[in-house]
């Protein structure tokens, strides 16, 4: 593996405006109101300073390639399969409908691990979000890159079992079913163009998935969407969450939340039990 450490430090500054039209498109793909007073809901910052590759300088995972150049912000990891891991934030600042916005990244750091499914590298990219009241929001970022599937290794995730979901214990239960509409959506909301989240062919034959896949940070913004049904408008102060096997589109998925204050649970699960995402927040 390549020495990366030139790539330790390195910032990507955008700005942005929460746009009332963006706004009302992520709305509708979440079919949900728009919180009183103005301001917008926890997770629409994932909407926000997206990155803005030409078509042209995407790879074949639709992804922005990498290079060594000075103007690739992020390492050319080798390894072609890419996953958002996890995500640590903290809410400082409700952003508000049309308010400029701007955010500055760095990579924080780079690591290197061998996992059960081969070779694995970790860049953890620290993210601050400004708005006009000053900074809104502080997250810190997980994405792995990942050795392509081996030859005869049976899709991921595997088949529904016969198991089921029980939600005795958790305060609130949601299930959806996300469907390619949602997926593409999201995914333009977003400016996401990685495959395996629109095109069926390229996420099952070149990634080895089941199917289209569930974006981790739309279970995400899901999990935040049943807090704020429980809790109000811009309630948490702090959210994290950790991906643990793939979502896959037109499957049920089971929205599940408990706890209180300082101790609240969340998480995410296939019909047959198997988790999806953990994740906590504090109110």
């Amino acid at each position: 593996m390549s020495d990366f450490a030139a790539w330790i430090g390195r910032e990507e500054h955008r700005a942005d405006r929460a746009d009332p039209g963006l706004f009302a498109r992520w709305c509708a793909t979440l079919d949900r109101a728009a919180p009183a007073g103005g301001t917008v809901p926890q997770g629409f910052h994932w909407c926000l300073c997206t990155p803005d590759a030409p078509t042209a300088a995407l790879g074949g995972d639709g992804h922005p390639r990498r290079d060594d150049s000075p103007d690739s912000f992020l390492p050319p990891v080798p390894l072609p399969r890419r996953m958002w891991a996890s995500s640590k934030v903290e809410f400082l600042t409700p952003l508000t409908v049309g308010e400029a916005v701007t955010r500055t990244s760095r990579v924080a750091s780079i690591t290197e691990k061998s996992g059960g499914s081969g070779r694995l590298v970790f860049v953890e990219v620290a993210h601050e979000t400004f708005g006009e009241q000053g900074l809104a929001v502080r997250e810190v970022q997980s994405l792995v890159y990942r050795e392509p599937a081996a030859p005869g290794t049976p899709p991921a995730p595997p088949p529904l079992g016969e198991g089921r979901f029980d939600p005795a214990g958790w305060d609130q239960h949601r299930v959806l079913e996300p469907g390619a509409p949602l997926l593409f959506r999201f995914s333009a909301l977003t400016f996401n163009s990685h495959r395996i989240h629109y095109d069926a062919p390229y996420a099952v034959g070149e990634e080895g998935y089941r199917g289209l896949v569930v974006h981790g940070p739309l279970t995400a913004t899901l999990l935040l969407d049943l807090a704020q049904r429980a809790l109000g408008d811009n309630a948490l102060r702090s959210f994290a969450f950790r991906g643990l096997s793939p979502a896959v589109a037109d499957e049920p998925l089971h929205l599940v939340m408990r706890g209180a204050g300082d101790d609240i649970e969340l998480g995410a699960f296939a019909a047959d039990g198997r988790q999806v995402m953990s994740a906590s927040a504090a109110a």
